[in-house]
């Protein structure tokens, strides 16, 4: 077996040979079961699992703000909701196009329900919170709770 540019570092199937035992080698070389495995795992995750959204959460001196990226979805089709300091987005983003494609050639956008819940790192006000959605980015801002200084206790 011939070495790639380094003879101290092992190529890829040696480091998986000292890995696996000979059935699981064989079975991870057998490119049919992979690309099966791959394609049944993927179709049960979008059957089972809603798409992540990302998400910007940062504070300015009066208010925490969290922002997510949201072009092609409808306000309509946008829920926000939050209770005991957790928020969660959620949502369904329609590529507006209701043909049965017959051959993919590139399928990269995600088109479907999308959520996110997140725990808020500081304490808010939830009765003062506003959300916009403008230009594809939704901008929800909370009001935050005034911590109280840590007060110096004198031990005596």
């Amino acid at each position: 077996m011939a070495r790639k540019q380094n003879d101290d570092l092992l190529i890829e199937d040696e480091l998986a040979a000292a890995f696996l035992n000979d059935d699981e080698l064989a079975q991870q070389q057998t490119p049919a079961a992979s690309v099966n495995d791959d394609a049944a795992w993927q179709d049960e995750a979008e059957d089972n699992f809603p798409g992540q959204l990302a998400v910007d959460v940062y504070e300015t001196e009066e208010k925490l703000i969290v922002k997510a990226r949201t072009a092609g979805v409808n306000k309509e089709d946008l829920d926000v909701s939050i209770s005991d300091g957790i928020l969660t987005i959620s949502g369904t983003l329609s590529s507006g196009d209701d043909t049965e494609a017959t051959n993919w050639h590139i399928q990269e956008c995600y088109w479907g329900e999308f959520s996110r819940t997140l725990a808020l790192p500081v304490a808010v006000k939830e009765d003062e919170v506003g959300a916009v959605l403008k230009d594809g980015v939704l901008t929800i801002s909370f009001g935050k709770v005034k911590q109280e200084q840590a007060k110096k206790i004198t031990i005596q």
